[in-house]
């Protein structure tokens, strides 16, 4: 693996945080309160970081150990298997029947629709249309919208806490994570973030806090969910890079983000906050979901128009796949028995299904303009994170 110590180090600078607020402490600053213009340059760090203890019945080894084939909760249990593919420049929803490979239904929803989120109890489907400000909620049974469009502001993603108390609206514009009612959606607090493209998120193993990805700040942000706070900020070794997806290894101890400038993964230490190490994939690096086993992830990169597969464990690159005369593969999630990596065209007006085992493209389905955040529902797991269907 390349080291980043080598190439990087004369390029690091480290920058204090700016002064605590009234009422903080010396020795335990609550609340932190950072300047948007100071940060926490990368540094690379000295040792690797311990994993921290897993939330829920996860196991120590694999926090996504819930989530092989065959392990559905009961609310997915008997419900269809489709693809929701939100459209952002036809403002509308494509259903696909998988088996099928045909889309059998599509419907209109609010104006520029970027993802479509599973809710934390699994019962339901949320587009997020975010020049709409609304979330159109889907009833995964029918396949159809169920009841009015919620009027939320700028739900340009969507996640929810581990523990379920709160959702999280990425509201990209407003450079702010909006805490919400699960249920209702009803806003409880809004953290204001230095943080110009509020983008994608994951959450700690033990759930304390969650990595965000700043887009076009070419930095991240840590997050502590109990305080609801900022608590650091990192710039990116590379200042035009673009950070993209955010996953945890399986073992909980590093936060691997996709960045489609820089043309590969970050490995992160989300404890320190502290770049570890760079593992390049290909050209605009973007979408990473793990294999039913967790033994590997496949990134997208949706420039060159392949998918790298990664090893969790050897943190390295273990094979390519290629889509025939290219494509721009960007955002999807696996089938609930691992078989089939499904992942939209955003460029390119249609959805890929490729054969996990082989690598080879088995399908690709034509779709409206624009696709993105696409979920392949149903997903194994006790609870959804969000995003496209990140469950545990």
């Amino acid at each position: 693996m390349t080291s980043l110590r080598t190439l990087l180090v004369p390029l690091l600078v480290t920058v204090g945080v700016a002064p605590l607020a009234c009422g903080g402490s010396p020795d335990r600053p609550d609340p932190l309160v950072l300047d948007p213009r100071a940060e926490t340059r990368a540094t690379v760090a000295e040792e690797p970081p311990q994993a921290p203890d897993p939330a829920g019945n996860s196991g120590p080894d694999n926090v996504y150990a819930a989530t092989a084939e065959g392990m559905l909760a009961p609310a997915t249990q008997d419900v269809p298997y489709r693809l929701y593919v939100p459209n952002s420049e036809s403002d509308t929803v494509d259903v696909i029947d998988p088996l099928k490979e045909k889309i059998i239904r599509s419907f209109s929803v609010g104006g520029l629709p970027q993802h479509v989120t599973p809710s934390h109890d699994m019962s339901r489907l949320y587009v997020n249309s975010n020049q709409g400000n609304t979330l159109t909620a889907i009833d995964p049974a029918t396949a159809r919208p169920d009841g009015k469009p919620i009027q939320v502001e700028d739900p340009y993603n969507l996640y929810f806490t581990p523990d379920g108390s709160s959702a999280i609206v990425v509201a990209e514009r407003l450079a702010r994570l909006d805490f919400r009612d699960p249920e209702t959606m009803k806003l409880e607090e809004s953290v204001e973030v230095p943080c110009e493209g509020v983008n994608h998120m994951d959450f700690s193993a033990d759930g304390s806090y969650a990595i965000v990805s700043c887009e076009f700040a070419a930095a991240m942000i840590k997050i502590d969910l109990e305080r609801r706070k900022l608590v650091d900020r990192l710039a990116l070794p590379r200042a035009d890079g673009m950070p993209q997806d955010v996953k945890l290894s399986p073992d909980g101890q590093i936060f691997w983000v996709a960045d489609m400038a820089s043309n590969g993964l970050w490995q992160i230490d989300g404890e320190r906050l502290k770049v570890l190490d760079f593992l390049p994939t290909g050209e605009g690096a973007h979408g990473l979901y793990p294999s039913r086993d967790a033994k590997v992830m496949y990134a997208s990169n949706r420039d060159e128009g392949t998918i790298s597969v990664v090893d969790f464990t050897k943190r390295r690159v273990v094979d390519k796949w290629q889509i025939p005369g290219g494509g721009s593969p960007d955002m999807g999630g696996v089938s609930p028995d691992g078989k089939v990596l499904w992942l939209t065209g955003r460029y390119s007006s249609e959805v890929y299904g490729f054969d996990t085992k082989s690598g080879k493209l088995r399908a690709r389905i034509p779709v409206g303009s624009g696709p993105h955040g696409m979920a392949v529902w149903p997903q194994p797991g006790r609870y959804s994170l969000g995003h496209t269907g990140n469950t545990r």
